[in-house]
This record gives structure tokens, C-alpha cells and sequence, in this order.
């Protein structure tokens, strides 16, 4: 007799894949490392594992160890003791795992995230939406602070900010075109928010457990790929607007925004053409100088800007792409241009933007990098943050500067599959 354990994957969020197999006479302990660790760290994992020990009864459980139990006729013996009492253990070793992390984390910081985001609480419109200085970057603002809310562990359902989330989450949909755009053409450089909405919603999705909610969310995303392929230049890049409404203008920081999101809705299991990130990340080649960063444009050779350089290396990572010669050479560059250097004017004015991708790459280059850079960076962070919890410094606004700051603290959490190691 078997124990198989089902996993649903997020190519297709409404079926279950076999996972593993193995005897009943295996200790459960044993099964306990390797679930807990797909639940964790398996960017396909659509949140949910079915441990089904027999043909009576089937237990499933999401990643909130919440259990839900499907009879299929009345059984009682060992094999439904043995699926129950491997589905509680797991649990608890599930919330052990989330418990001794967050116990790691200076309380500190911690307060200082929590601070950052019920500001940034306070500052949403009733329409469920932020906005930057002079009333701009509305759809990019809402992602972003969004994406922030998420990384504390709260989810459209669950958690603190989970209305928050919620209210986001409606907006951004009611924002999104029949062309596919997520936002409004009037929007300035729309398509920041176009692919900032792309990250933020795929996250969503996965997690997303109302069906009819999950097919919209599935609907909006397949047309934003979409609008996102139609708006790449010849080039391969994008620029502030799409193609057509901006002269084939492209740029490197719009590129990476646009290449993270449909990294993000391909981890999701949305549909997106290998040749329209192809094309992306041959652009960011191309744009390459020769002391390894990358320019601003391909058409505008104005030398190397190191926080299109990280935002450049963070979409690799996040495509899995860590050893190719492109990544070697970028990172390179990033160590001796961005490590060590902590003002605003050293980044050109955009260290927050900087950090925010440069956080994720030095995160998946695991723990010995990650806490050297996270100590320097998280007490610079932390100084800077005023009594009401934001944070006010560059020229955007505090919404950006916050949900920035707040995602950096948070982002060892390890919530969100696009940050994953």
C-alpha cells in the first residue's frame, strides 16, 4: 500500500500532478523536509498539497496550513490515522518553518515594516489605489504597494492587509483595456505600471482561491502578455509608452520592468512567447558597455547607469538565469559600483529603485550574501524612516519610497515565488 502526495501546479491551478509516492511503512518525519520545502520554495506550487493515503478520504492543505478534508465514504482505521496525523505534523512544521524565520529578523525591522505599510494604509484612495507626487504613476503605485502588502504574508483573503490587497487587486482589474493594457493611456509612462501590475497580479493569482475572481485575474494577465508583446519596439525593448504611441522609444528601465512581469506571469502558468523575452534579453545585451553595465538606451550610449544595471540582473535571477556570461559581467559591475555606495547622488538620484532589484539578486545569492548586504542596507533604511512610518526621500513620493523600503525589509520572507531563491 502507498501514501501519494499531489500537488496542484500553476500552469493549471484546477488539477492535481503526482508529486511523489511512497509506503505507508515510510515515517511521516521523513516526508516532513521535502513537502515543507515545495510548499516553500517550488515556484510551480499553486499553494496546495494533497496528501491521499486512500480511496476514502483525500486532505488537502494550503500553504496557511488550513486544512480541508474531502469523504468519499465512511472509513475509519489506520490509513485514515496515518493521512490525518501526516497532515496535522506537516502543518505544524510548515508554521514552525514561518515562525523561526520570522523570529530571526531583528524586531526592529520588523516594527519598522509594519510602520511603513499601515502608512501606507492611510494613504490608499477609497478607489483602492495610490499615487505618487502631482497625482502620477497611479497604476504603478498601486502595484507596488500592493506587492509590499503581500510580502508581509498577507494575502487578498488573509492577514492585515489583506483588504488593502484586495481593494488593489479590484482597481487594477477595473484598469485593465480591452487592448490589454493595465492602466490608462493619459497615465504618465504607463507602462511602468503596466508591468509592475503584471508582478503584482501574478503573485496574486496564484494564491487567488475564489474561482470566478482566479479567472479573471487568468484573463487579465493573458491579455497584458499580450498588450506587452504588441508594445515591444523592433528593437526588443519598451519605452515609456508602447511602440506605437512612442516611435518604437525604448529604454533599459521600462525593458526590465516589462521582462520581470512576464517572468512573474510565466511562473503563474500565463501563457508568454519565449521569443517576446528572447528579444528583451538580447536588448539588454545589446545595450552593454564595455565595463560591463548597461546604458540607458540603446540609442543613447551614455554610459553605464548602475540601476538599470541591477533592475537588468535582478530579471535574469528571476529567470533562473545566474551563470551565463551576461549575468557574470553584470553582476561584476554591480559589486563595484553599487556595493559601498550609499547616496541618493552616487545611484543618479533613483537608490531606492537601485536597491529594490539589487535586494533581490543579493537574496538569491544566498544567506553568507544576503545578511552582509541586508545588515548595511536594512540599518541605512531604518535611520531614515520618520515617526509616522514612511519614508520621504527621492523626488516620486512617499508611497514609492515606502512600498520600496517596506519590500526590501520584507523580502527574505520568502512569500512571493518571483523572489524565491
Amino acid at each position: 500500500m502507498t501514501c501519494k502526495i499531489f500537488v496542484r501546479r500553476k500552469f493549471d491551478p484546477t488539477k492535481f500532478f503526482p508529486f511523489m509516492e511512497v509506503s505507508r511503512r515510510v515515517p511521516e518525519v521523513a516526508l516532513f523536509p521535502q513537502l515543507a520545502q515545495t510548499m516553500r520554495n517550488d515556484k510551480a506550487v499553486a499553494g496546495r498539497i494533497v496528501i491521499d493515503c486512500s480511496s476514502d478520504r483525500k486532505h488537502e492543505m494550503n500553504r496557511y496550513g488550513q486544512i480541508r478534508i474531502e469523504s468519499r465514504r465512511k472509513s475509519e482505521g489506520f490509513v485514515m490515522r496515518h493521512a490525518m496525523i501526516l497532515v496535522l505534523a506537516l502543518c505544524s512544521v510548515l508554521i514552525a518553518i514561518d515562525t523561526a524565520h520570522a523570529d530571526r529578523k531583528d524586531p526592529k525591522l520588523k516594527l519598522a515594516a509594519r510602520k511603513g505599510l499601515d502608512w501606507l494604509v492611510g494613504e490608499q484612495h477609497r478607489s483602492g489605489y495610490w499615487e505618487a507626487n502631482q497625482s502620477q504613476y497611479r497604476v504603478a503605485m498601486t502595484a507596488l504597494a500592493g506587492n509590499a502588502m503581500l510580502c508581509e504574508g498577507s494575502t487578498t483573503t488573509r492577514g492585515r492587509y489583506s483588504k488593502s490587497i484586495a481593494a488593489a487587486v479590484d482597481y487594477l482589474i477595473d484598469a485593465s483595456q480591452p487592448n490589454g493594457l493595465i492602466g490608462y493611456k493619459h497615465d504618465f509612462h504607463y507602462t511602468y505600471g503596466h508591468g509592475f501590475s503584471m508582478l503584482f497580479l501574478s503573485q496574486v493569482f496564484g494564491e487567488e482561491e475564489n474561482s470566478q475572481r482566479r479567472e479573471k485575474l487568468r484573463e487579465v494577465l493573458t491579455k497584458a502578455v499580450q498588450f506587452c508583446g504588441e508594445a515591444q519596439t523592433p528593437d526588443g525593448g519598451w519605452g515609456y509608452v508602447s511602440a506605437k504611441d512612442g516611435n518604437n522609444f525604448d529604454e533599459g528601465s521600462t525593458c526590465v520592468t516589462q521582462v520581470q512581469g512576464l517572468r512573474a506571469c510565466r511562473n503563474a502558468g500565463i501563457p508568454v512567447p519565449k521569443e517576446v523575452v528572447d528579444k528583451a534579453i538580447e536588448y539588454i545585451r545589446k545595450c552593454l558597455s564595455a565595463d560591463g553595465g548597461v546604458q540607458y538606451s540603446l540609442r543613447n550610449a551614455s554610459g553605464s547607469r548602475p540601476p538599470i544595471t541591477a533592475a537588468a540582473i535582478a530579471c535574469l535571477f528571476s529567470s533562473g538565469e545566474y551563470e551565463n556570461d551576461l549575468a557574470k559581467k553584470l553582476l561584476k559591475y554591480c559589486e563595484k559600483n553599487i556595493e559601498g555606495n550609499s547616496s541618493q547622488s552616487q545611484m543618479g538620484g533613483h537608490w531606492h529603485y537601485t536597491h529594490f532589484y539589487y535586494s533581490q539578486v543579493q537574496y538569491r545569492l544566498g544567506d553568507d550574501k544576503w545578511n552582509k548586504y541586508f545588515n548595511t542596507i536594512s540599518k541605512q533604511i531604518l535611520a531614515q524612516q520618520n515617526a509616522n512610518g514612511s519614508w520621504k526621500e527621492g523626488h516620486v513620493g512617499a508611497v514609492y519610497v515606502t512600498a520600496i523600503n517596506s519590500t526590501i525589509l520584507l523580502i527574505d520572507n520568502g512569500y512571493l515565488p518571483i523572489y524565491q531563491r
